[in-house]
């Protein structure tokens, strides 16, 4: 299953970038996105999923997330896209068009550092899913 990340604003070549690319090359089917800050999102591709971070969404631990991304590619589900806003988030829309709000927890965090973390989280997933001892949680 590939897993997309789709982002407003550009990382450039901060520390930011280098955690997610370092987190990339570990994920299969890992690509990422970046759209102008009011470029529309593409639209959700026929057997994909929409995962929106927004402050509003559910947090989950990280085996809840791994067991979610595993039923999903059980279901047939091609592509994961986690979606993320520019600074004032997401608007209506695209969060009832989501199959899922995801949040990172309740505090607030730089975009830049919301991809690190989603980044590091799906190989964390990834990694639970094989049986790997990177989670040890």
């Amino acid at each position: 299953m590939r897993v997309h990340i789709l982002a407003r604003g550009r990382i450039g070549r901060g520390p930011e970038a280098e955690l997610v690319a370092r987190y990339a090359v570990r994920v299969p089917g890992f690509a990422v996105t970046e759209l102008g800050e009011r470029d529309p999102f593409p639209a959700v591709p026929e057997r994909a999923v929409s995962i929106v971070l927004d402050e509003r969404g559910t947090a989950l631990p990280s085996p809840a997330l791994a067991a979610r991304l595993a039923a999903w590619a059980d279901e047939g589900v091609r592509e994961t896209r986690f979606l993320i806003g520019a600074a004032d988030g997401h608007d209506d829309a695209t969060r009832a068009g989501a199959t899922l709000l995801l949040s990172l927890g309740p505090a607030t965090w730089p975009h830049l550092l919301v991809r690190a973390m989603l980044a590091e989280q799906l190989y964390r997933a990834v990694s639970i899913n094989a049986g790997h001892p990177y989670h040890r949680g």
